[in-house]
C-alpha cells in the first residue's frame, strides 16, 4: 500500500504543530526571564519540557495522537529536567560554599604569615637592644 504525499503531510502537521507551540513557549519563556538570569533548576524545566514535546510529539504521531503525546511528553520532560536541573543547582551551592571556606581560611592563613613576619622582625631588634644595655651596663 503506497501512501500518498497528502497522507506524508497529515501526519507530519500535528508534529510540527507542537513543535511551533513548543518554541513558542520556550522563546515566551525566555524573553519574559531576559532580565533576570534563570537557575540550573529553571533551565533543566524549560529544556525537559521542550525535549519532552518534541519526543512525545513525534511518539504520538506514531499512534495519531500527537497532540496528547506532545503534553505528556512536555509533563514528564519538565519534572525529569526539574530535578536534574535541581541538582545540579544543589552541586553548584555546595561548591560555592566551599570556595568561600577555602578563601576564608586563605585569608587567615596571610594574616598568621604576616603576623610571624612582623614577630620576627621584632625579635631581633629586642634581642640587639638587650644586648645594647648589656653593654652600657658593662662600661658603666
Amino acid at each position: 500500500m503506497r501512501r500518498s504525499l497528502r497522507d506524508g503531510v497529515e501526519f507530519m502537521k500535528p508534529i510540527l504543530m507542537s513543535g511551533a507551540a513548543a518554541l513558542v513557549l520556550l522563546g515566551l519563556i525566555a524573553g519574559s526571564s531576559r532580565a533576570q538570569s534563570l537557575t540550573p533548576t529553571e533551565e533543566g524545566v524549560m529544556g525537559g519540557a521542550a525535549l519532552g514535546a518534541g519526543t512525545g510529539a513525534i511518539v504520538g504521531a506514531g499512534v495519531h495522537h500527537a497532540g496528547s503525546g506532545a503534553l505528556i511528553g512536555a509533563g514528564l520532560g519538565a519534572v525529569t529536567g526539574g530535578v536534574v536541573g535541581h541538582e545540579l543547582q544543589n552541586q553548584q551551592n555546595a561548591q560555592r560554599r566551599l570556595q568561600s571556606e577555602v578563601s576564608a581560611q586563605q585569608r587567615q592563613i596571610d594574616r598568621q604569615r604576616a603576623e610571624i613576619e612582623q614577630l620576627k622582625q621584632d625579635q631581633p631588634a629586642s634581642a640587639q637592644s638587650q644586648q645594647a644595655n648589656e653593654n652600657l651596663q658593662e662600661t658603666q
